[in-house]
């Protein structure tokens, strides 16, 4: 059944971002820590850790990053389309995300349920997916499904934050096992470079566009229109066509070097 998440649900989320008890670290290099979970290798979807320390951006800030959606345009060069759906509290609402994956692999997709929550000078954002009656699987797109997937960041005094980034995610395609060491060696630390950058560039963004408008702060800007949570189903990933693209091999997957996202226009 879908719950939107509670205290439980984030205390949880928490711990397994702080404690690092039965977690092996992949990586650590230019500042970024990335975790893979120990586990049984029978189990297909392995839980991701990330962590980089983000000097020069205060939490409330990256907090800010992480909900824009119309920012997160100029920075994440991988999304193809991301858009609110609709609201189901003041904090939680139902989003799709598509994202191009490296050629050859197909495009992903998601639907989620979204909550989060402001902890004095912490926050956290958590997702899980989810099925709406509007928004099926597309034929254009592979449906991912998020299990959990979210980020807490942590305050270091006014002006310095700690961002952790924690996912599990069956992508539906039975992938080779190198196409996952390269997103821990690779992508990974990529994409949380790419979020902090996107951090220090914020604030002058948001000066030239709807420097008020922030309805992750203040709900009375929320104009989405609401959803009924009778309506949404848990998707369950054996519900979703799998995809073959074990034979892919890595001579043929591209993946760009773009530093960073930004369009040069402003």
């Amino acid at each position: 059944m879908v719950h939107i998440p509670d205290d439980a649900d984030f205390n949880s989320f928490r711990e397994q971002c702080e404690n690092h008890e039965g977690w092996q670290c992949q990586y650590n290099k230019g500042g970024v820590t990335v975790w893979s979970e120990e586990q049984d290798s029978g189990k297909a979807v392995k839980k991701l850790k990330m962590q980089i320390t983000c000097k020069d951006v205060p939490a409330e800030i990256l907090y800010d990053v992480l909900h824009d959606t119309s920012y997160r345009k100029k920075w994440d060069s991988n999304m193809i389309e991301t858009y609110d759906i609709g609201r189901l509290t003041v904090n939680a609402d139902i989003g799709y995300y598509s994202w191009k994956c490296p050629s050859p692999l197909k495009n992903r997709d998601f639907v989620t349920l979204r909550s989060w929550l402001p902890l004095g000078n912490d926050y956290m954002i958590i997702n899980y997916s989810v099925k709406h009656p509007k928004h099926p699987p597309r034929k254009d797109f592979v449906r991912a499904v998020s299990l959990q997937t979210g980020y807490l960041i942590k305050a270091n005094g006014s002006n310095s934050c700690t961002l952790f980034y924690l996912t599990q995610v069956d992508p539906k395609g039975s992938l080779p096992k190198w196409v996952v060491n390269k997103v821990s060696q690779f992508v990974a630390p990529k994409a949380m470079k790419k979020i902090y950058k996107a951090g220090v560039k914020y604030p002058e963004w948001k000066r030239k566009h709807e420097p008020d408008y922030k309805p992750w702060v203040y709900p009375e800007q929320n104009t989405l229109p609401t959803v009924n949570l009778a309506d949404l189903t848990i998707q369950r990933a054996d519900e979703l066509e799998n995809i073959d693209e074990s034979g892919v091999s890595e001579e043929r997957m591209h993946i760009s070097d773009e530093e960073d996202g930004f369009s040069k226009d402003s």
